[in-house]
């Protein structure tokens, strides 16, 4: 437990300039995205109603009051979110590759440390589950920061008062951000779902990047075959729906079967991850 614990610390301290500059990135930008946005809004109101074209009932059945949903929808929010998923999806592969192909062939050095090499594996994907995890509850400290600011600017006349619940609830419902509901879920059942099925996706990943790194040109084929593999029986409950006549499956049930499909998926993944670190893998 002491090298495990040891080697996500390494590996969060070697992402870790990086990350602040997406931290810093998606604060800025969000914050900046509820300035400009609420002015601009607030500048279209001074402009209609302060010509004499329009009066405030006018104004607001053209243009409908601002709410926090809406302002969450513009590029200020959406690109670097879009962004940071990018990059972590990025790392997901560059945390190994790097490893290989950076200085000093560090992977050398790192397969040979006094422990488990199960521990390499389980270290490199608590160390991104950390990184989303610090991302979203970033995102959660900026969501009442931006509806005060947003409030502020914006008179009550003018504006639909949210809760964060209500803004992450409506975002979805609309259409408008269902990102929010996919990082921000409102039942703890929903945060497992979402975060259980990014877990095995990560799992899946690696297994395929270390057949790569085992079998070289053949291990592209066996990376990309086991990727359509894990997907093909992770979503096999929805295939036999779609070619059976009726629904097969109750929505418990289907629930149910995903949930152990999940958990098969990832725990294969893990033991052909720890198969070929012990005997394919070598120094």
């Amino acid at each position: 437990m002491k090298n495990y614990v040891k080697l996500v610390d390494f590996e969060l301290k070697r992402f870790m300039k990086i990350y602040l500059a997406l931290i810093g990135i998606v604060i800025i930008s969000q914050i900046v995205g509820v300035i400009v946005e609420s002015n601009q809004f607030m500048n279209l109101a001074n402009g209609e109603m302060l010509d004499g074209s329009m009066n405030l009932a006018q104004f607001l059945e053209t243009y409908w009051p601002l709410t926090m949903s809406r302002i969450l929808f513009s590029s200020w929010f959406i690109l670097p979110v879009g962004l940071s998923a990018a990059a972590l999806i990025f790392y997901c592969f560059f945390i190994w590759y790097r490893d290989w192909f950076g200085k000093n062939t560090f992977i050398y050095r790192l397969l040979m440390l006094p422990t488990a090499r199960i521990n390499i594996l389980l270290a490199k994907a608590s160390a991104i589950f950390l990184m989303v995890l610090g991302l979203v509850s970033i995102q959660l400290i900026l969501l009442p920061i931006e509806n005060i600011i947003f409030q502020t600017i914006v008179p009550l006349d003018l504006r639909v008062d949210m809760t964060i619940r209500e803004i992450v609830n409506v975002s979805g419902y609309t259409g408008y951000n269902g990102y929010l509901q996919m990082l921000l879920p409102t039942s703890i059942v929903q945060f497992f779902i979402n975060y259980g099925i990014g877990f095995m996706t990560v799992f899946t990943l690696f297994t395929a990047i270390l057949f790569e790194r085992s079998y070289r040109i053949k291990g592209i084929i066996f990376g990309v075959a086991y990727c359509i593999f894990a997907l093909v029986i992770f979503l096999s409950p929805f295939i036999i729906e779609v070619f059976s006549e009726f629904g097969y499956f109750y929505p418990e049930e289907l629930f149910i079967i995903e949930v152990i499909l999940g958990i098969i998926v990832t725990g294969i993944s893990i033991w052909v991850s720890h198969y070929l670190l012990n005997r394919k893998v070598t120094v």
